[in-house]
């Protein structure tokens, strides 16, 4: 514990150049929903207020090797390519935190991508900003390599960057489709695409989950995803190991009452980003991002249907 004066207030910044024009970074940063596909840390966004030049969010990220969650508000000014942040609920030993992240326009169609955090401790912890700053180190340097990995594929990013979402509505109540989702345990028995499933709750509400999943061509995929579940309202994943076609891939299950006695709502969204050079060894020479777009839509769409269609089919028969 440090004396009575002001906290001290450790500061780090990140750079990085990136091939790629500032607009078409500016949209990756600026898009917080999709920022659990496109950034290694970050496992969901959740947001509370949104406008044109400000928002505020809960976003939960694993920070070294834990899942972490606290309310974030940000300033949007696209016209300086720059955009603020501001933790307004901090997780301990954090006691503030803000930064920025600035774009500076290159010639040659680059940018240097600047990223700017500044931290206090609480109680001014003379230990806690070593491991905070590693995580800063570690965590800055995976979303700046992620964000030119995206930009610089050649692509815009409403190419390469996809949202897409299914809805099924039953007379079973949210809480007993949401159960049946949240028993990914059981999904090797429950659901024809999964072949198999390995749960395990690692703290109250944070699960990881390793299944391997076979594709109406008889591919197989062996995923890992990290799981925040909200029971009963919704339950958030990002795939941390992914299939060929994808540099990311996350997603969120929802479930409302939509009113007494007329059953539930069931959504499955779903964020992928594309592996643009990937398209051609895995769907053939000559394929585009539009055809990556439309497989995975439908791939991963029909295996949502699928999984919702049971989880609201057995919520109805166990009434």
């Amino acid at each position: 514990m440090t004396g009575s004066g002001p906290p001290r207030v450790h500061r780090t910044e990140h750079s990085l150049i990136v091939a790629a024009p500032p607009a078409r970074l500016y949209a990756l940063i600026a898009d917080a929903a999709s920022w659990p596909a496109v950034f290694g840390p970050c496992v969901h966004v959740r947001h509370l207020a949104r406008t044109d030049r400000s928002e505020r969010f809960e976003l939960w990220a694993e920070v070294n090797g834990e899942v972490r969650q606290w309310t974030s508000r940000r300033t949007l000014a696209p016209e300086r390519f720059y955009v603020g942040f501001r933790q307004e609920r901090s997780a301990p030993p954090v006691a503030s935190m803000g930064g920025g992240w600035l774009l500076r326009p290159l010639s040659g169609r680059r940018t240097e991508v600047v990223l700017r955090h500044r931290f206090t401790t609480v109680g001014d912890d003379p230990v806690a900003p070593a491991g905070l700053l590693a995580a800063l180190d570690r965590n800055s340097g995976s979303e700046l390599a992620a964000l030119a990995r995206v930009a610089e594929s050649g692509h815009p990013v409403r190419d390469v960057v996809l949202t897409f979402s299914d809805t099924i509505e039953a007379a079973c109540p949210a809480e007993a489709a949401y159960a049946f989702v949240e028993r990914a345990d059981l999904w090797a028995e429950r659901l024809p695409h999964v072949s198999r499933s390995e749960l395990m709750e690692v703290a109250p509400g944070v699960q990881e989950l390793a299944m391997e999943t076979v594709t109406p061509d008889g591919a197989a995929h062996t995923t890992r995803s990290v799981r925040v579940c909200h029971r009963p309202e919704w339950i958030a994943y990002k795939q941390r190991v992914l299939p060929e076609l994808l540099l990311g891939h996350s997603g969120l299950w929802t479930f409302e009452d939509v009113g007494a006695g007329r059953g539930a709502r069931a959504t499955a969204r779903h964020t992928v980003v594309i592996d643009a050079a990937a398209v051609p060894s895995v769907l053939g020479e000559g394929a585009t991002p539009a055809d990556a777009r439309a497989y995975v839509r439908r791939a991963l769409g029909n295996n949502s249907r699928t999984t919702l269609s049971l989880a609201v089919g057995a919520g109805t028969a166990a009434r």
